[in-house]
């Protein structure tokens, strides 16, 4: 089709204002786009969040750090004087975790502050760690090992006083201490929390003087709950990530209310520093343990009389439990509060006053915590049924738990399939075994690389049960392993120590 000259001329004006509408520019360059200043590097949604957390951390840090104290151990003269002769000098002295995991637990006196770098200058004698104020006429809690050792003990508050204790109050069964002070109504106490409450995942604020460097705050989570490390005798430990650093034993662990919830105690570390994994000691432990030593000064526990271990899948398997499911008796010691309740080996107790207990730690805890006059129940499972009994707590004596030595034993008869040499239980080996008026069969021999071995048996100690039915005699122990069908043998065997279940194989 033929355009005329007008139709022609009319298309081509026309052209440009197309062009142009479409986006383009006749005769010129087209322009890169242009970011907008203005936009946010993160969503404002997450900053929210994040902002959100921070303040959360601030308001923690502004409320619990005047709480927060250094405490510093001047031990008198004569104390290190002997330290130092005894360790080669205040920091190069063995540490008395040294080989184990907790080589460098929070020992900050004399011979266990952390190792000086080339260009620090030398430390003064004595110790620093932390504590927190409970109390604003003048009491602190920390660790017992803060201020172990004897000396002067000077408390630095936040605002740059210095305070002489006036009474240092120790629990070394906990590592817990309390120092009291002539304090005044300008000095802030913490809240403390439930320690009780907090699970695993929660945020948590360590406060405290790592390194001597005064009012620092470190953010991580619980870990773990319930650790028993082997470092105290009575341990039920919060496992936390935050960074916990020489200096911050004593100080305060804290949630996000600004609540105490635990006593920093100690890290597992290889090097000295923060490796992600440090302990402190609950609240509601620490607060029972301070309470007892603001009002008596001394601690007074309750106590069960038995011999106690956990619930492995093998023994569950034996006694008809679940594992972890509760906590194995495997004694029970004549004329203790657990006799009169009616307790028995072999029984797994699942709660005791209320609690449920798993671990051994846990029981050994509610027990001694048990009021004085109160009676409790205790809910077991015996031969797969559950019952439920009744506990009056007692003050433990003092001589209760009293270990025994080994006695030397004759040579007994040898049964090959389990790797086991035994014996009769003699009066006299009983007497040396601290076994007195026990029966049973002692184990006088056990074959390397047997099943014996492999069970954890070792000489010295005596058979009770055999598949949880009394033994006394190395004929009746004969015949209850030769009527075994199953292969697998539950043995209770007992020293002067204490009382535990072996599974053994044959």
């Amino acid at each position: 089709m033929k355009l005329s000259r007008s139709a022609l001329r009319a298309a081509l004006i026309a052209a440009p204002l197309t062009l142009a509408a479409a986006g383009f520019s006749i005769g010129a360059v087209p322009s890169a786009p242009t970011k907008s200043s203005k936009m946010p590097v993160v969503p404002a949604n997450t900053l929210e969040v994040a902002d959100s957390l921070s303040s959360a951390f601030r308001n923690v840090a502004s409320h619990v750090l005047p709480s927060v104290v250094a405490i510093e151990n001047r031990p008198d003269s004569t104390w290190q004087s002997a330290q130092d002769q005894s360790k080669g000098g205040a920091f190069e002295g063995s540490n008395p975790f040294k080989g184990t995991p907790f080589e460098e637990m929070f020992r900050e006196r004399g011979g266990t502050t952390p190792r000086r770098g080339p260009n620090q200058s030398p430390p003064s004698h004595g110790g620093i760690g932390s504590g927190v104020i409970i109390d604003s006429a003048g009491v602190v809690l920390t660790n017992n090992h803060v201020v172990a050792g004897g000396g002067k003990v000077i408390v630095k508050t936040q605002d740059g006083r210095e305070f002489i204790a006036t009474e240092v109050l120790t629990d070394p069964s906990t590592d817990i201490a309390v120092v009291k002070f002539d304090g005044d109504s300008n000095l802030v106490a913490a809240s403390i929390g439930d320690s009780d409450q907090m699970e695993v995942g929660d945020w948590v604020v360590a406060l405290g003087q790592p390194f001597g460097l005064e009012s620092t705050v470190t953010a991580g989570i619980v870990s773990a709950k319930n650790r028993g490390i082997g470092i105290t005798d009575r341990e039920n430990f919060i496992q936390t990530d935050a960074a916990i650093n020489p200096g911050n034993s004593g100080g305060p662990l804290v949630n996000l209310r600004g609540e105490v919830i635990g006593i920093n105690t100690a890290i597992h570390s290889q090097g000295g520093g923060n490796n992600g994994v440090g302990f402190a000691v609950p609240s509601n432990l620490a607060q029972w343990v301070s309470n007892q030593l603001v009002s008596t000064g001394r601690v007074q526990r309750s106590y069960l009389g038995v011999s106690i271990q956990p619930v492995s899948y093998e023994l569950g398997t034996q006694l008809g439990v679940a594992p972890k499911s509760g906590v194995a008796v495997t004694s029970v010691f004549p004329d203790t509060p657990a006799a009169k309740s009616g307790l028995k080996p072999g029984d797994v107790i699942t709660k005791f006053g209320g609690i449920s207990v798993t671990t051994p730690q846990q029981l050994q805890l509610a027990v001694e915590r048990s009021p004085m006059g109160e009676s409790l129940t205790v809910n077991i499972v015996r031969d797969g049924q559950a019952m439920e009994l009744n506990y009056l707590p007692e003050t433990v004596p003092g001589d209760f738990g009293a270990v025994a030595t080994k006695a030397s034993v004759q040579e007994g008869v040898k049964l090959k399939s389990l790797g086991l040499e035994i014996s009769s239980l003699s009066q006299e080996v009983a007497k040396q075994l601290g076994l007195q008026d026990q029966s049973g069969v002692v184990i006088t021999s056990v074959q390397n690389d047997s099943a014996a071995q492999s069970a954890g048996l070792e000489p010295g100690l005596v058979i009770v049960q055999v598949n949880r039915q009394d033994v006394s005699t190395v004929e009746e122990f004969e015949k209850m392993v030769a009527a075994d069908d199953d292969g697998s043998i539950l043995l209770l065997v007992r020293n002067g120590q204490g009382s535990r279940f072996v599974i053994i194989n044959q």
